[in-house]
């Protein structure tokens, strides 16, 4: 008995029938990759936030460092004498020699896992994707501010972020994240990692927020950190960008805790 063959228009056909199949379920499987990796961003979030909670009741309400430097005595996580020129092993054991480690042995909680900087030739040696806002015992924001020292000098805990994904275009984070609200400036870029329009936030008061950018100009800016830092410029005015970039600078704005300005 002869079997019956595919003929080559049959075969064509069911090629062609995978490839469409294919071509409308790899956006959805995109999708659900990225809404993972964005769960497993707002988990490592949530636990340095609560590592950053627990380190200030250990210290009788004292604010850990949040300016990473080498020769800071208090910092949340060292940087190593080589910083951006490091390789990923040697940043990884600074971060295990910060005063945080003891609350969050975890080194993977340290980096988002859509952290897309290894495939830039300027970020491919950073790791740390995760900054502590500088108002919180780090810097005084070009002498505008006064830091808080102390968890009772954050007004509105709920309201004050403590961390947030950077992507400093220096190959990896060196300091703090900061901005000035006295001058109106941005000046650190943040991260991007998930949806091209969010950023995974976390509080003061222990909680995470998922929150959206509206400015097209403000999303830009950010993106060149990643992609093209060499026209990267810092302290950016935010009256320069498109209507909208005001809306995200009060946001951000009012939730830079600090005690003042000077």
């Amino acid at each position: 008995m002869k079997t019956k063959a595919f003929t080559l228009i049959e075969l064509l056909v069911v090629i062609a029938i995978i490839a469409i199949l294919m071509a409308i379920l790899m956006p959805a499987l995109r999708v659900a990759r990225e809404q993972a990796r964005s769960i497993n961003c707002r988990s490592n979030v949530r636990t340095l936030s609560l590592a950053w909670l627990m380190y200030k009741d250990a210290n009788d309400g004292k604010l850990v460092g949040s300016q990473p430097q080498a020769e800071n005595q208090s910092p949340w996580v060292f940087l190593p004498p080589d910083r951006g020129d490091a390789s990923v092993e040697q940043k990884q054991n600074y971060i295990r020699r910060g005063l945080l480690w003891p609350f969050v042995k975890q080194i993977d909680v340290y980096r988002c896992p859509s952290d897309r900087r290894e495939k830039s030739a300027y970020h491919r040696y950073a790791y740390r994707t995760y900054s502590i806002a500088g108002g919180l015992n780090g810097v005084t924001s070009g002498g505008e501010i006064l830091m808080c020292i102390r968890y009772s000098d954050i007004k509105g805990p709920a309201t004050k972020y403590v961390f947030l994904a950077e992507c400093d275009p220096r190959g990896l984070n060196l300091g703090a994240w900061i901005m000035r609200p006295k001058s109106r400036r941005w000046v650190d870029p943040f991260a991007i990692w998930h949806r091209r329009n969010t950023s995974t936030l976390g509080f003061a008061d222990g909680h995470v927020e998922i929150h959206r950018w509206y400015s097209e100009t403000l999303i830009e800016w950010n993106e060149r950190a990643l992609w093209n830092p060499q026209s990267f410029s810092f302290n950016r005015d935010p009256s320069s960008g498109d209507e909208l970039e005001l809306k995200d600078f009060e946001f951000m704005v009012k939730g830079y805790a600090h005690r003042g300005f000077q």
